[in-house]
């Protein structure tokens, strides 16, 4: 009867493994990512390869018999992963790192293998109260009102698009729709604004000050003129932390035009937003209670694993209004007004149980580390601009804004033109990038060229800051002209 019997697991095409087979893996992954994670500060903050070395270990057809599993994870840790720029090392001020916690981490590992999918309350009750409890915190956090909501999302840029298409909706998508931004915004507010529907030339970029803060007179010489010649302006992007030089825009002056204009109000706070933890951020962020939509992104300054970008609106029904739609196949999911499905609210059906790592570091630390730990990156960057300041090599360029610093090479008793500064200046960057331990960026302040250092990782002692100065110094002195 050997045909009657049930065909093997490779018959069936099981993916499944053994139980202990499970926990070997399980716990190699683990012993290999703490390894990681404990030898970081000794390793450098980049390590990138060329493509056509990487492609000659990777490029190749996908095989069609299996290997085993923990030769496939040694090689990712050891082939792949480890070629990148690492966001949670202790001197990595590039862009705007990110330093996960390790029950973030775990959390996102245990939602994985729960494959929860927190689209609509029948298909995840656990993990949708869950992320109910969590944008509660930071409704709190921000001084939003009751009846304020949102969603987790992957990221800063699609936190934006939502709130853009929220706007818009708002507006009852008027003819000419015109939308504000600073010159200091990031690009996911113009990207976002053209995939809604906001034609280029309706996309206004307003000057800021020399300190990358928005321009009020600016601001309202642009909406009277654009009122006139027969534009409608429906939203005024603010920032709460540039990603290039910290800025802070006038959150209450904005709030204060936005309402006597009758204009949609957004604070991308993607990198600063959760420096509302700290009294010290409340206080610079003042006035981001009033904004009618904010983006946070957890995966910046609040360590969390990648994705973990916040969406709150201060009126929860502009979500649902705008996104919420029945389609047969999702009758079975619609419970009473008090069990919101997700998927009303934004974009994605399908979603990862993301409060999960938020919920489980804080519950594991608490919020009084989470504000130390915050606070820290701004003390470290004030720490960091008087060291600069009293550098006869270094100049500043912008005072310290939450906790990013913009300087460059300038010796005091020099008297370079601006072409051999960004010169010697490009040249610094390169040698901290090819030859020291850190990783640093530039950006622009005003047209000049300027180093960048953003510190936000809670390993980051005064030392890691103190010694990538020093070496900037050092690689400074030796990119100075010859006499």
């Amino acid at each position: 009867m050997d045909s009657e019997k049930e065909p093997d697991r490779e018959a069936r095409g099981d993916l499944r493994m053994a139980p202990g087979q499970m926990l070997d893996l399980a716990r190699r992954a683990a012993e290999l990512l703490v390894e990681r994670i404990e030898n970081l500060p000794g390793e450098n903050a980049w390590d990138g390869e060329f493509r056509d070395e990487l492609e000659r270990h990777l490029m190749e057809a996908p095989p069609e018999e299996g290997r085993p599993a923990e030769e496939v994870i040694e090689q990712a840790t050891r082939d792949i992963l480890p070629f990148a720029t690492r966001l949670d090392h202790p001197r990595c001020f590039g862009f705007v790192p990110s330093s996960p916690t390790w029950p973030g981490i775990l959390a996102d590992f245990i939602a994985a293998g729960y494959n929860n999918n927190p689209c609509t309350w029948l298909v995840a009750s656990g993990a949708s109260q869950l992320e109910l409890v969590v944008l509660d915190w930071i409704r709190r956090w921000i001084g939003y009102p009751e009846g304020a909501g949102g969603l987790l999302m992957s990221g800063g840029s699609s936190a934006t698009l939502n709130a853009f298409v929220a706007m818009r909706e708002a507006a009852e998508y008027p003819e000419r729709a015109t939308v504000y931004m600073s010159d200091q915004s990031h690009t996911a507010l113009n990207q976002a604004a053209m995939i809604v529907g906001i034609r280029q030339e309706c996309i206004r970029v307003i000057p800021s000050d020399k300190h990358g803060r928005l321009d009020m007179n600016a601001l309202e010489r642009a909406v009277t003129e654009d009122r006139c010649a027969g534009f409608t302006p429906i939203g005024v992007a603010a920032n709460a932390g540039t990603s290039g030089m910290g800025a802070i825009d006038p959150i209450e002056a904005v709030a204060d035009y936005c309402e006597k204009e009758d204009i949609w109000m957004h604070v991308d706070a993607a990198y600063g937003g959760f420096a509302v933890v700290t009294e010290r951020g409340k206080r610079l962020l003042r006035g981001i209670e009033r904004a009618d939509s904010i983006v946070l992104d957890a995966h910046k300054w609040f360590f969390q694993p990648y994705e973990a970008a916040c969406l709150i609106v201060k009126d929860v029904g502009t979500l649902e209004r705008t996104f919420s739609v029945k389609p047969d196949i999702l009758q079975d999911t619609i419970w009473r007004d008090r069990h919101p499905n997700f998927t009303d609210r934004g974009l994605q059906l399908s979603r990862s149980s993301r409060a999960l790592k938020l919920w489980m570091s804080i519950q594991t630390f608490g919020m009084a580390a989470f504000r130390r730990a915050v606070l820290q990156g701004m003390k470290l960057a004030d720490r960091a601009e008087e060291y600069v300041r009293a550098s006869p090599i270094l100049e500043i360029l912008t005072p310290v804004s939450l906790s990013i610093l913009c300087f460059r090479v300038n010796p005091s008793d020099a008297d370079f033109d601006e072409e051999t500064l960004e010169e010697i200046n490009r040249t610094v960057l390169a040698r901290v990038f090819w030859e020291g331990p850190a990783f640093i960026s530039s950006t622009m302040v005003k047209g000049t060229f300027a180093l960048r250092l953003c510190i936000v990782n809670h390993t980051t002692t005064w030392e890691d800051v103190r010694e990538t100065l020093k070496d900037m110094e050092r690689f400074g002195k030796a990119a100075l002209p010859e006499e």
